[in-house]
């Protein structure tokens, strides 16, 4: 039992690692994007730096005791000052560093979602989230994989914090999302939506790609399983979604209609029926300091 558990955690892993692999491309250009204009603001500013330098250099020299030299060093402070828009730089310095530093959080947050989503099976603890938040992280890294060809919509319902393992629901919410994107061939939308009914919660990712034929329906959870092009995918990510969201005490179903699109909605339980947080705290506090 402990070998087969070991076995389903290797291939859980490996195909989170197959996931990453698909988004790479797409992960790297959402962080060009903001290193991009950080280094051409940081050029910017290297050349309002270098003018306000030579003014203060120009005040410096203007003190100097000599009438020649210091008439020299006025009348050059005089055209530097007639060169330099001080209301124009102050604003747009002030624009500049916001824009920058707007990029680097959003460079920051993308590394620290990407590397929370790809942790293993060893950091395996369960939480309870705010699942809004997990399906926003999820779209932080996987947003430039869908962006040129589907809308994505959210329409959040009032949802109560579950008890889960954020990093095996973000596998989830990152292969149904990554699924509906390559189901989209020019344009179309995905729409994520939530709600909540006494003790369970659903999530529901809906897409107007080319629909799934009935044929196949009954055999998309299965292992391997797969009617996407060589390279497009391993074959194990619905199976290994399925998985997670068994592990979970929930279930997911699909309906889907050829030409009009899919819809893939999740049901989980607000708490786990077996005390998860009591066992995942007690093996923290049993492990060496």
């Amino acid at each position: 039992n402990e070998a087969l558990e070991e076995a389903q955690d290797q291939l859980v892993q490996s195909e989170k690692m197959a996931s990453i692999g698909q988004i790479a491309a797409g992960v790297a250009h959402e962080i060009n994007n903001p290193i991009g204009y950080v280094l051409s603001n940081l050029g910017t500013l290297d050349s309002y730096l270098a003018s306000l330098f030579g003014l203060l250099e120009a005040y410096t020299e203007s003190e100097c005791p000599s009438s020649v030299s210091q008439q020299a060093s006025l009348a050059r402070v005089r055209a530097l000052r007639e060169s330099v828009n001080f209301e124009f730089l102050r604003g747009d310095i002030v624009a500049l560093l916001a824009e920058s530093r707007d990029g680097i959080l959003r460079v920051k947050h993308i590394v620290q979602d990407l590397k929370d989503f790809s942790r293993g099976g060893v950091d395996d603890v369960w939480e309870v989230v705010n699942l809004h938040d997990a399906i926003d992280r999820t779209l932080n890294i996987v947003r430039n994989e869908v962006k040129y060809k589907a809308r994505i919509e959210t329409r959040y319902g009032n949802l109560p914090d579950v008890e889960c393992i954020p990093s095996r629901l973000h596998q989830v919410f990152l292969n149904l999302i990554v699924n509906a994107g390559q189901a989209i061939d020019a344009s179309g939308t995905i729409t994520i939506s939530t709600g909540a009914s006494l003790s369970e919660i659903w999530i529901r990712f809906e897409d107007t790609g080319c629909g799934i034929p009935k044929e196949h329906l009954h055999r998309i959870f299965e292992p391997f399983f797969t009617t996407k092009p060589v390279g497009q995918g391993t074959g194990l990510g619905l199976s290994v979604s399925y998985s997670i969201v068994r592990r979970h005490g929930g279930s997911i179903e699909v309906e889907s209609e050829v030409g009009r699109g899919s819809r893939f909605t999740i049901r989980l339980p607000v708490r786990q029926p077996c005390p998860q947080l009591a066992q995942t705290d007690a093996v923290s506090a049993a492990e060496p300091v």
